[in-house]
């Protein structure tokens, strides 16, 4: 436990306290005791002075007077405990003025404790230590929560994303793809929607096993990320089927961007530790606005359909939706 002859524990901390007064002698009275106490004392003789000494180097702990030429401790403390850039600082009052009001006053102003003067320096080192409490227990809740967003941020990229090939999942393209159709009903420009699948991936699967399948997902999605513009989104679909929402993108362009993938993968070795393999891939296009394309999952089954008849076309092609019949 500290004594009040001692705060040993803040002492080895070497705790920084800015003291602010215009009056020298109350300075150097309040220096002389912390410093003995082992603290580490700064010090400003004004308002200004103390403000841009805070923001460039943030103290543990204010101890701030009130009446002080051109700017108040009042106004000092509701600066600092307003910008929003700083920590959290404990602000200590110190004044001669000890009615209700002013201490209501210094509070509103954000000051977290009020001593008055003459100070009873036993009484200071008191309400010192306690404040530094409160500031380290504030600077670890401050920690713990930076280091839970961190966390949270990263389950909810693994909760959109496909672990296999980094991609989004199925479940945040059907997200993101309603959000860019109703977008894209209020802007009026077009969106395009591309269906992929390797072709003949189960004959690999069976015949070199899945962890060189895996290898060809994971190649083939590196493929797609780096055609793919940066306000694209790509995902994987499901088994070897991938996807691609295309904003601000017509049918023909799509195409063009279908063709584009269909070329890289047809031209890219695919390698693990014991095969070497090609692959091909066949693509369906659809875009929206279209005829009879009121809802995304009716975009979704047009580049579907166009898909399937690629596959039946002889695969390793891109087939539009405009060029294939609508069901009635």
């Amino acid at each position: 436990m500290n004594t009040g002859s001692a705060p040993a524990e803040a002492g080895h901390r070497a705790d920084r306290i800015l003291v602010v007064d215009d009056h020298p002698d109350n300075v150097e009275i309040i220096n002389a005791r912390l410093s003995s106490r082992g603290f580490a004392v700064e010090t400003a003789t004004n308002g200004q002075e103390a403000l841009d000494q805070v923001r460039a180097n943030p103290p543990h702990l204010i101890l701030l007077d009130v009446m002080m030429p051109l700017m108040d401790g009042y106004e000092v403390a509701r600066r600092i405990k307003t910008d929003e850039a700083l920590p959290f600082i404990p602000i200590i009052l110190v004044t001669a003025r000890d009615s209700t009001a002013d201490k209501v006053e210094g509070l509103d102003a954000g000051a977290d404790d009020y001593l008055t003067k003459p100070i009873n320096f036993p009484e200071l080192e008191a309400r010192v230590r306690s404040m530094l409490r409160i500031k380290r227990l504030q600077d670890e809740l401050d920690q713990k929560n930076r280091e839970l967003e961190v966390a949270n941020k990263r389950l909810r990229r693994l909760s959109i994303t496909d672990g296999l090939t980094e991609l989004f999942n199925h479940r945040h393209m059907h997200e993101l793809l309603h959000d860019e159709f109703e977008r894209t009903k209020r802007s009026g420009e077009p969106l395009a929607l591309v269906m992929l699948d390797l072709d003949r991936f189960k004959q690999v699967n069976d015949t070199y096993g899945h962890p060189t399948g895996d290898v060809i997902l994971y190649e083939t999605a590196r493929i797609l990320q780096e055609t793919a513009r940066e306000i694209d989104m790509v995902g994987r679909y499901g088994g070897e089927e991938f996807i691609a929402i295309l904003p601000d993108t017509g049918e023909e362009a799509a195409a063009q961007f279908a063709e584009r993938i269909r070329q890289a993968v047809a031209d890219h070795v695919y390698r693990d530790d014991a095969n070497e393999l090609r692959m091909t891939l066949s693509s369906g296009v659809a875009s929206f606005p279209a005829e009879g394309i009121d809802h995304p999952d009716v975009l979704i089954k047009r580049a579907d359909e166009a898909l399937y008849a690629a596959k039946e076309g002889g695969r390793n092609r891109v087939v539009r939706a405009s060029e294939t019949p609508t069901e009635g």
